[in-house]
């Protein structure tokens, strides 16, 4: 789209329309910096390379100017807003980079299953039972269940007293979330970690 400019000289020129483009829209800055600041008479400055106290507005920018540096603004709610006068982008990317090492360092919590059949042997059994002791000293929770296949659901109380069992010697180092319960052809119980 364009819009026509009538010059001097008789002739039109077109001009490109500069409206406003779908899907790009700006980023709002986190912190308000430097003329974004309004309102605010007074300032208090905190940082390494400036001597901390309550400055004008405009003493705290010409600080800012004087360092080649930005004025930026921690904490909008505090009387007067507390500012730092630093280097902005710098700011934005080392607060990244400690919003990442922290969501590297989070543990994800993995739910991980183990089944049985409601005639598990005792070899199974206590197979089954050191690989959920190593998920639960692992962070990790431990959903247990016993599946009845035909007629097999006959014995549903077996398999009852399998998952207590099961939740019991498990008991130093998880707890179950759940009672067992029956869903379907599959009697469930979720042990979580001991913190």
């Amino acid at each position: 789209m364009h819009d026509f400019l009538l010059l001097e000289d008789k002739t039109i020129a077109a001009i490109p329309f500069n409206g406003p483009r779908r899907g790009r829209v700006e980023k709002e800055m986190p912190n308000r910096i430097n003329d974004k600041i309004r309102g605010v008479e007074e300032v208090r400055l905190v940082g390494d390379n400036v001597e901390q106290g309550i400055y004008t507005y405009q003493q705290a920018m010409r600080i800012a100017d004087e360092q080649n540096l930005d004025l930026v603004e921690i904490s909008a709610t505090a009387v007067p807003p507390v500012c730092r006068i630093i280097d902005y982008q710098k700011f934005l990317y080392q607060k990244k980079r400690k919003e990442k090492e922290q969501k590297q360092n989070s543990k994800k919590i993995e739910i991980k299953e183990i089944r049985f059949g409601p005639q598990t042997d005792d070899h199974d059994y206590q197979f089954k039972l050191k690989h959920a002791q190593e998920f639960l000293k692992d962070g990790n929770k431990v959903k247990s269940y016993v599946f009845f296949r035909g007629r097999s659901i006959l014995f549903k109380e077996q398999g009852e007293l399998l998952l207590a069992r099961f939740c019991n010697d498990l008991a130093e180092v998880g707890k179950p979330e759940t009672t067992p319960k029956l869903e379907g052809k599959r009697m469930i119980v979720m042990i979580a970690p001991k913190k």
